[in-house]
């Protein structure tokens, strides 16, 4: 009897609450045919995620060859939106399931729907446009060795701010 009550009684549970995933993934770069066709051997390394708002798409770009990714690199910059920022983090990163600690993670808009190149009315909403984030690890994805557009924001998010509070003066 105590079995039956208490396999009804998780039946009752597992009804009762419902699973939301915050994105969906693909195992594969699921970007536009458009991009650059030097992207295209890249496509079964990386992934691409869907969410959690919008649909966003995040397509994630791990390296693990310095050369490689200084080849592509130019590539990757021709498909951000003209004026859109470059954020800089360290990992390993959420894009690459925590493994990887250096790549690129291009965020676009929903399938469809043409990233706005208007960015005064952006005003910092950055996924309204196509961004990169670059995440560095100083030996494959060196800062040094690699040009960034004029006409780009860069944000760097590598370190942690810190603020001193009155008692520790």
């Amino acid at each position: 009897m105590q079995r039956i009550l208490a396999l009804l009684l998780l039946t009752i549970l597992c009804l009762a609450c419902h699973v939301c995933a915050d994105y969906l993934v693909s195992n594969e770069g699921q970007w536009p045919a458009n991009w650059s066709k030097e992207l295209e051997p890249l496509r079964k390394q990386s992934r691409t995620l869907e969410g959690p708002l919008h649909p966003l798409l995040h397509h994630a770009i791990p390296f693990t060859n310095r050369e490689e990714f200084e080849a592509v690199w130019p590539h990757i910059v021709s498909v951000k939106t003209k004026g859109a920022p470059i954020v800089l983090r360290r990992g390993p990163s959420f894009w690459f399931d925590d493994k990887k600690s250096a790549g690129v993670c291009i965020h676009t808009p929903p399938e469809g729907q043409a990233p706005n190149t208007d960015l005064k009315s952006v005003r910092g909403n950055w996924e309204q446009t196509i961004y990169i984030e670059l995440i560095v690890d100083g030996q494959i994805v060196d800062l040094n060795r690699i040009p960034f557009p004029a006409d780009t924001p860069i944000i760097d998010e590598r370190f942690p701010t810190t603020t001193v509070s009155k008692d520790s003066k």
